[in-house]
């Protein structure tokens, strides 16, 4: 049986990283952070985040019309699988309105 591969990358404040990761891990343990004989793997960048709420936001953190800047992790993690199922569950648990985060296919060779 072939099974996708796909590396999720997704920003979040530095405070809330273990715990979005720790809830992805725990609600799909076949799917995140596998590979091969290793669970529970990621990578985490730190660096600081910007953006400007504009009118209708609804911001968790800053004020609208104000550009702020945040302390941030870039986070990469491996997903079997159920890839869209896996970002509709970090858009829930994710502290942003607004998640930023993107979706690579990843190939064998």
């Amino acid at each position: 049986m072939f099974l996708s591969r796909y590396k999720l990358v997704f920003f979040s404040p530095t405070a809330n990283t273990t715990a979005i990761l720790d809830h992805l891990f725990a609600k799909f343990p076949e799917h995140v952070g596998k590979v091969g004989k290793y669970e529970k793997v990621a990578f985490r960048s730190h660096g600081t985040g910007q953006f400007q709420p504009t009118t209708g936001a609804r911001p968790a953190i800053g004020t609208v019309g104000v550009l702020e800047f945040v302390e941030e992790d870039r986070v990469e993690v491996p997903v079997i699988d159920r890839v869209r199922d896996v970002v509709q569950e970090l858009k829930a648990v994710h502290p942003y309105e607004e998640v930023a985060y993107d979706v690579y296919r990843v190939e064998d060779f």
